[in-house]
Order: structure tokens, then C-alpha cells, then sequence
């Protein structure tokens, strides 16, 4: 394990995590640091940008004398960068021209487990220097600004499962939730994540075992939204490129294998004056305004936008598993019932919303967005919640079901009034034209369990 153990050398960790552009100048003349990648999140809330010499990064980009630039087609592909046609925003018909990145100087870190290396969130701009409506990192700026002309601060902590495999297997085959014995495997991996994500500027607040085979779950404190959003993608990273250095695969789809689900739950608090609008003094105290509004808005809005939420037909999977997988089969709500798709969590002044729709697939930027949409028009249009589910979320038959595939999705998204008002059509219009793309290249897909049930008996 040497690899590992060299890249935490003290040398590396001279600077580590979040840094100012003058501690990135001081690196940079003492060659710590050689390297800053410039990035904005894609659709799927991958990191996509260049690896820029630091030097030039500091002369030209970070002074605002030149912008660095891309192909617009980051913003419109699909998983395997397919330069897709038929998007607004570039396609063969533009020639797919390029687009600007404006550094967001305080997401600036160094990552110590690219040694010399920094990282720079980005902002993705038109020529002209206006901002690309239908950037992630821009719609959720978008939905906060919603959120702020109404007095309200949105803090976020994220709850995050994926799949480490070894070949196409889980990398251990029983249930170890809980456990605090690991395989060495395992407890390397995590020693090494703790490590590299604390000394890259994303210190988790717990990782752990989970229910499936091979499943983890890591846990972030509560922050800022954007900034919960960008160390997630930090965290994406970490985890791909440590898991790789140890021979594993980190998934993060929905449904990896038949009946094995993960997701990436938010964790929701609105805050207004510095104090939380969700306040309760009892578990069993009927919601607050505020978070009955916001509950409301949520159980209205959010069948509208799932492929903000829900992108592939993957994701659609995991709420059709059995019964008591913890993925929400109804859009319920519940105080501290892990069945909902919205769940009252926490105690006090730390009570707050676990909206537990996306997957692990999600980008936190869109689903996010979504969330805070709709949480938006419960506010403004002050709806009031159904009663809570009280017993089996899964018997629940009150409840709207979640939508059953991406296609059912898209016949809810495509075309909504409330998701043009929440997001605006252009931005419709283009997340609709990606799930399209999605469906068709499912669609001509023969499957296994196609050919199991009838290759030989058709």
C-alpha cells in the first residue's frame, strides 16, 4: 500500500483543503503546487474541465485577463460524452462552439491525493459573459436566490451510498451494516477516504458500512448549499480514484444489482435571521409553518421535476424493489419514518427535512434545485401537508405513487407548467431532450433477463 501511504506525505499536505489565491501563489513559487484543474459540474454532477498550468491559471484566468474555455458539450451529453445533436444549447447545427469558465475563487483547494495538484469550481458563461441557464451549479444559484427574496437560507447535509466492487462482484458478500470489524480491504479504503477527504476540504461526519453487501454510506455535516453541492463532487472523486488505487469500482447507480438500492439523500433546514425556521420542541409537534409549507411544496412539486432527480432509467429501479428497501414507493410524508419519501428528522433546532427521492445517480445540484423549487412554491403558495403516514409507508394507498420509469417522468416534466415556472422552459426543454436521449439508447438495448426469460423458450 505504499501508493497510498505516499501520497500523504507531509510535503503534500503543505497545502491542503480549502486555500486563498495568495496561499495558491505562495504553493505555486514554492512548487507545491504545479497543476489547477478548472471545472464545472456536468448534467450527471461529474467534474469536467482541463488540467491548466498553474502559472498560467494565476497570470491569465484568476486575474480575469482570459477565460478558460470548452466545448459547450459538456453541458449536453450524456454518460459516455456522446456529442449528441439537437440540444439549444450547441449541437452540429452551432458547430459546437465553446464556453467559458469564470473560476469561483473561494471553492479554490489542493487535493492531496493528487499531489501538486489544485482544484477551482467553475461557473459556465456565454460569450458575452452571461451565465448558461442550464449549467447545474447555475440552476441551484437560481432556486437560492428564490429562497432569498423570500428571507430564507437553505442549509444542506448530504447522505451518500455507493456499491465498492472488486470485478463485478460487491467486495464482500454479506450485509455488515453497522459493523465496526472490516475486512483489511475495507478498512484501508476508509482510512485512506477519512484522510483524503479531510485534507481536501470535505471532512466527512461519519462513513459506514450499509445495509447491502459492499454498500457504504458517508454522511457530511450541515453547510451552505453550493457548497455542500461542490465538495460532494470533491468527494465523488476522492472516492473513484482511491477505489481504482486499490483495485475496487465505486458504482454510484440507483440499482446495481436486482433489489439492492442506493440513494443520496438530502438533508433540508431553512434558516431565516440566523435562526432555524423548523424549530420544534417535540418529535410528535405538529410541523411548523414554514415546514409545512415546504413539506406541501415538496410532496406538490417534485413529481414534476423527477429527472432532475431520478436522470436514468436505472433510477427508476430502485423505487420499484420490493417493499422496505428504504427507496420511497409513495410520495408520503412521515415524523422519523424512513419509508417516506420525505421524512421529519432531527430534535430541537435541528430538526429538519430528509427528502430521501433522489438516488445515488442524482446530481446534488439538480435534485437539489428541484427540492428547493418546490419548496419555494409551498411557500409562496402557503400549501398545507396531508396528514402524515403513521404506519407502513409501503401500505400506503392515499399517497401519489412515485413515478414508475423515466418515461412516465418525461410525460410529467415535458411540458409542465409548474416545472417551467420552477426552472423556466429553456431549462426544461433541455433536461427533457436529455432523458429523451436516454430513453432511445435504452430502448434498442436487448437485456439479460430478456434473454434468461427467452432465448431458448420464446
Amino acid at each position: 500500500m505504499s501508493s497510498q501511504h505516499t501520497q500523504h506525505s507531509d510535503t503534500s499536505l503543505k497545502r491542503a483543503g480549502l486555500i486563498s489565491l495568495d496561499a495558491l501563489r505562495t504553493a505555486v513559487e514554492g512548487n507545491e503546487i504545479s497543476t489547477v484543474m478548472v471545472a464545472v459540474p456536468d448534467m450527471l454532477g461529474r467534474l469536467q474541465g482541463k488540467r491548466l498550468a498553474a502559472n498560467l491559471f494565476l497570470d491569465r484566468i484568476a486575474s480575469g485577463t482570459r477565460v478558460s474555455e470548452a466545448c459547450a458539450y459538456i453541458l449536453a451529453t450524456d454518460v459516455d460524452m456522446a456529442p449528441l445533436n439537437g440540444f439549444a444549447l450547441t449541437g452540429w447545427e452551432q458547430g459546437f462552439q465553446d464556453i467559458g469558465f469564470v473560476p469561483d475563487l473561494k471553492t479554490l483547494r489542493a487535493l492531496p491525493h493528487l499531489p501538486g495538484t489544485a482544484l477551482v469550481h467553475c461557473e459556465a458563461v456565454y460569450p458575452d459573459g452571461a451565465p448558461v441557464d442550464v449549467a447545474p451549479r447555475y440552476m441551484l444559484r437560481t432556486q437560492l436566490d428564490r429562497l432569498a427574496e423570500l428571507g430564507l437560507e437553505a442549509r444542506v447535509g448530504l447522505e451518500s451510498e455507493f456499491l465498492l466492487c472488486k470485478g463485478e462482484q460487491p467486495v464482500v458478500p454479506h450485509n455488515l451494516d453497522y459493523a465496526l470489524s472490516h475486512p483489511p480491504l475495507l478498512a484501508d479504503f476508509f482510512r485512506y477516504l477519512e484522510e483524503a477527504l479531510h485534507h481536501s476540504g470535505t471532512p466527512v461526519e461519519a462513513v459506514k458500512t450499509e445495509g447491502a453487501p459492499g454498500q457504504v454510506e458517508v454522511t457530511f455535516p450541515y453547510g451552505p448549499a453550493l457548497e455542500a453541492c461542490d465538495a460532494y463532487t470533491v468527494y465523488k472523486q476522492v472516492v473513484r480514484h482511491l477505489a481504482q488505487r486499490q483495485g475496487m469500482t465505486a458504482t454510484f447507480m440507483s440499482a446495481p444489482f436486482t433489489g439492492m438500492c442506493s440513494g443520496l439523500h438530502l438533508h433540508l433546514s431553512l434558516w431565516q435571521d440566523e435562526a432555524p425556521a423548523f424549530a420544534t420542541t417535540s418529535r410528535t409537534q405538529l410541523p411548523t409553518d414554514a415546514m409545512g409549507h415546504s413539506i406541501a411544496g415538496l410532496l406538490s412539486g417534485m413529481p414534476h421535476l423527477a429527472p432532475l432527480y431520478a436522470p436514468t432509467p436505472n433510477s427508476y429501479k430502485r423505487y420499484a424493489a420490493a417493499p422496505h428497501t428504504f427507496a420511497p414507493q409513495f410520495m408520503n410524508w412521515g415524523i422519523d419514518n424512513r419509508g417516506c419519501a420525505v421524512r421529519v428528522t432531527g430534535h430541537g433546532d435541528g430538526t429538519h427535512l430528509e427528502i430521501r427521492l433522489p438516488g445515488a445517480d442524482a446530481n446534488p445540484y439538480l435534485a437539489l434545485a428541484a427540492c428547493l423549487a418546490s419548496v419555494v412554491h409551498g411557500l409562496t403558495e402557503k400549501l398545507n401537508p396531508p396528514a402524515p403516514c403513521l404506519g407502513d409507508a409501503y401500505d400506503d394507498r392515499q399517497s401519489l405513487p412515485v413515478r414508475r420509469d423515466l418515461s412516465e417522468a418525461l410525460a410529467y416534466f415535458d411540458g409542465s407548467s409548474f416545472a417551467a415556472w420552477a426552472l423556466g422552459p429553456d431549462v426544461v426543454q433541455h433536461y427533457a431532450h436529455a432523458a429523451k436521449a436516454e430513453i432511445a439508447q435504452h430502448r434498442g438495448q436487448v437485456t439479460e433477463v430478456e434473454r434468461e426469460r427467452g432465448f431458448d423458450r420464446a
